[in-house]
């Protein structure tokens, strides 16, 4: 496919980034010139290190950064053509936009119909649509609707399903996931995933994924960004991070092989979506 005809092919973007710098406590440079962007109805990828910047990333979009002192202090974020940059995370949310943080951070003390009830606290829907999507959800993870006390008793894997049926019960446009397989089982990481994808493809939402399981992550993502000390490094296809030899070798490899993009003298971005 050539360039004329991908750039005809190609989706159009429901989250623009665009040279985003964040600071945290006035002085602390943490994101440095971070451009990406995300095609609605699609599954993307923002690999990278631990400490790269990723969630930061994630929380400069919906919004959370204020909660830790910090703040977009350069560049804009845009989501269906306005700019969210430093708006309030209930905004956000009501804009469309829902983000799983890592580490699930459910309500342990509440059960699993009342989190997923809080996932939908922004809504003005009524009673029968939230019962409706309550069974949605459970069709999704019906291991959930076994599960009737409180979501501190919950294993891992539960955690996670409620958390990302929290999401799906905002409505979401967008969905924000960072690190979904954190503590899992190889078995359960390969169903989350399956369920994902499942989202994308069944609910018309956009996900941006952040993951340290790179093999994983590239299964599910049509298009993927690896970040290192607050940058993007690289970014392309699917097929191009998968078959390009430095991901091969940093992410891909066993966790002796792996290496930083730090020590490259050069790298090649991609922008085409394929």
């Amino acid at each position: 496919m050539n360039e004329a005809a991908a750039a005809i092919d190609a989706p159009a973007s429901i989250l623009s980034v665009n040279n985003i710098e964040v600071v945290y406590d006035d002085v602390i440079l943490v994101l440095r010139g971070v451009s990406l962007e995300v095609p609605a109805g699609r599954v993307v990828t923002l690999l990278g290190p631990n400490g790269a910047g990723k969630s930061t990333t994630l929380k400069a979009i919906s919004g959370l950064l204020a909660t830790e002192d910090g703040e977009v202090t350069r560049g804009s974020i845009t989501f269906m053509g306005e700019n969210i940059a430093n708006r309030p995370p209930e905004d956000i949310v009501r804009r469309g936009i829902f983000q799983v943080m890592e580490g699930r951070r459910l309500i342990e003390d509440m059960t699993v119909i009342e989190n997923l009830r809080l996932g939908a606290y922004t809504r003005r829907d009524g009673e029968r649509a939230i019962r409706r999507d309550i069974d949605m959800v459970f069709g999704y993870f019906p291991r959930l609707a076994e599960r009737t006390g409180l979501a501190g008793y919950l294993s891992g894997g539960e955690q996670q399903m409620l958390a990302i049926g929290r999401a799906i019960m905002a409505r979401p446009k967008m969905i924000l996931l960072d690190e979904p397989s954190m503590g899992l089982s190889p078995m359960l990481v390969k169903e989350v995933f399956e369920i994902i994808e499942q989202l994308c493809r069944d609910l018309s939402v956009t996900i941006l994924l952040v993951e340290q399981n790179a093999r994983m992550a590239l299964k599910v993502a049509s298009y993927g960004y690896v970040m290192e000390s607050g940058k993007i490094v690289l970014d392309g296809s699917r097929d191009d991070l998968v078959n390009n030899e430095d991901v091969k070798e940093f992410y891909l490899g066993g966790e002796k092989e792996r290496k930083s993009f730090k020590n490259l003298k050069s790298y090649k971005r991609r922008k085409r979506w394929l």
